[in-house]
């Protein structure tokens, strides 16, 4: 049988367990590999051809995963109810970031704030598909390299939609354009994820996985304006992409690296409206009273306490004491996969991007109403409420379903097997076990914790370099965003999708799956 490190879903106090073997099950590794897919080709089904919804698709797939494991891999009642637990957290994880992101997003609405946004854009890129390419592939990134974990999605999807641009492009447009940020995302924490679990040092992984996110950066840049529908000055778009993969990968082995993501976006903003912006002076013909300005006052006081947080290590640390998890024990499945112990998901009330948001809401309120503020924060509230509490259910749906493949050992099965039948042409498909783990956990720190020691055990037994199957990983882990059904559904609720995520995850699965072949071919040249 083959063997590989037992483990799921990396957290904190999660211990590395020895070696173990396969348990093929019924019919041997092949059979074991094609149960384990079918919860997720179920959900993909669901999603791609019947648009159901992401609440029907993972509750069904949810269903599935627990006939099949319990029949196929030994699941036990133990290890579902700490599988269902940890996924929770998770969920709750995100969730705390909906619900502010769209109360932040409504005040500021509701106040005139994201219509000054794009008039003032209109005054210096005139051509709308420009805008909204800079919009969904640069200040995404912003975001991502501030925050993570589903802001960008949260907060730049309504924006689009304000400029003209219907709720599935907008959606599509920001899932597919922000992806190539995510492995610096969250100030790094992604690929410092990585780099623990693998034990390498930064210096020695950062130039192949900046190559790689380079090739995803134009890869991304590309598919965002053929979404958007920009049909002319398309080199401009590589130009934008050659700058900000140099500052990600400037930035991306030195100690600075958190900031890769960060200063990466705001490099092609300046870019990009050099580039597709007006020459001279522009002079606006729209209102842009104190009033407007100040309704942008929450986005940029949530901005200024995130960045404060981030660039503070020893601030962050004191304030992340403040925090709420659970300790689950160690379980096994009856045939031997285990899970080892440790904390689910915490969450760090006091450095969560959603008290972030929630302060900054605080924050601008006595300069809102001082301002004559129109919007008030219980209307914004009841329309935040509208939104988000639909969406919460398909966001732990997804989570339990993911949590219950990674317990029962059905995702790694999987995984294993495609890289045993390809054999040396496994870096083809390195990227895709990368988007596989972001796909079914929605985040590619989870990927990276989950398949990293994978990536590295293929290369010594393939004997390939382990560079590059490991900027592979990260790399898809990225491209995953895009089709990571929890992070959809936070966009889509922002514009009112609300189960229609699968329209959204029908254009996105191409473009990914289109990307991570580039990057496969790449990495099979290089390893």
């Amino acid at each position: 049988m083959w063997p590989y490190a037992a483990g799921g879903v990396g957290a904190a106090g999660r211990r590395r367990l020895p070696l173990i073997q396969v348990r093929a099950g019924h019919g041997g590794i092949v059979l074991s590999a094609l149960l384990a897919a079918l919860p997720l080709l179920l959900v993909l089904l669901l999603m791609l051809g019947k648009r159901w919804s992401g609440v029907r698709a993972g509750l069904a797939g949810l269903c599935t995963a627990l006939v099949i494991g319990w029949l196929g891999f030994g699941l036990t009642w133990r290890v579902f109810w700490v599988s269902q637990v940890r996924g929770l957290m998770l969920a709750l994880y995100v969730l705390y970031i909906i619900w502010p992101a769209l109360l932040l997003y409504n005040l500021a609405h509701d106040n005139g704030g994201i219509t000054l946004v794009e008039r003032w854009l209109a005054d210096r890129v005139s051509d709308r598909p420009a805008a909204g390419l800079l919009f969904a592939w640069c200040l995404s990134a912003v975001l991502e390299g501030i925050a993570g974990f589903g802001v960008p999605l949260a907060v730049i999807s309504p924006m689009l939609l304000s400029f003209g641009f219907s709720p599935v492009v907008a959606v599509t447009a920001v899932a597919v354009g922000h992806a190539w940020s995510v492995t610096f995302g969250d100030m790094g924490v992604v690929f410092e994820a990585l780099l623990a679990v693998v034990r390498l040092k930064a210096a020695e992984l950062a130039p192949a996985a900046s190559l790689m996110l380079g090739l995803v950066c134009l890869g991304c840049g590309y598919s965002a304006a053929t979404i958007i529908g920009l049909r002319h000055r398309r080199w401009a778009v590589a130009v934008v992409a050659l700058a900000m993969a140099g500052v990600q990968a400037g930035l991306a082995g030195s100690p600075l690296r958190p900031l890769a993501a960060l200063m990466a976006g705001l490099g092609g903003l300046a870019v990009g409206v050099l580039l597709f912006g007006r020459f001279g002076t522009t002079k606006s013909s729209h209102d842009t009273s104190g009033g407007s300005y100040r309704a942008l006052l929450p986005y940029v006081c949530t901005t200024a306490i995130l960045s404060v947080i981030a660039f503070f290590p020893a601030l962050r640390s004191m304030l992340g004491q403040v925090r709420t998890t659970v300790i689950l024990p160690e379980v096994t499945t009856r045939t031997g996969w285990v899970t080892a112990a440790g904390q689910a998901k915490a969450i760090d009330w006091l450095t969560h991007p959603g008290t972030a948001m929630l302060a900054g809401v605080l924050l601008s309120l006595p300069w809102l109403r001082r301002a004559g503020s129109r919007g008030t924060l219980l209307t914004a509230a009841r329309k935040a409420e509208a939104v988000a509490a639909p969406a919460s259910l398909g966001i732990i749906t997804m989570m339990g379903l993911a949590m219950l493949m990674d317990h029962a050992g059905m995702t790694q099965t999987l995984a294993i097997a495609l890289s045993r039948i390809l054999g040396r042409s496994y870096p083809l498909i390195a990227g895709y076990i990368g988007m596989l783990g972001a796909f079914t956990t929605g985040s590619n720190t989870n990927s990276n914790v989950l398949f990293g020691p994978l990536q590295l055990q293929m290369a010594q037994l393939l004997v390939l370099d382990r560079r590059w199957l490991l900027a592979a990983q990260t790399a898809g882990g990225a491209l995953g965003s895009m089709v990571a059904p929890a992070k959809l559904v936070v966009g889509c609720a922002t514009v009112g999708l609300i189960g229609k995520d699968g329209l959204v995850l029908r254009r996105t699965f191409a473009y990914a799956l289109a990307i991570a072949l580039v990057v496969g071919v790449v990495v099979l040249a290089l390893a």
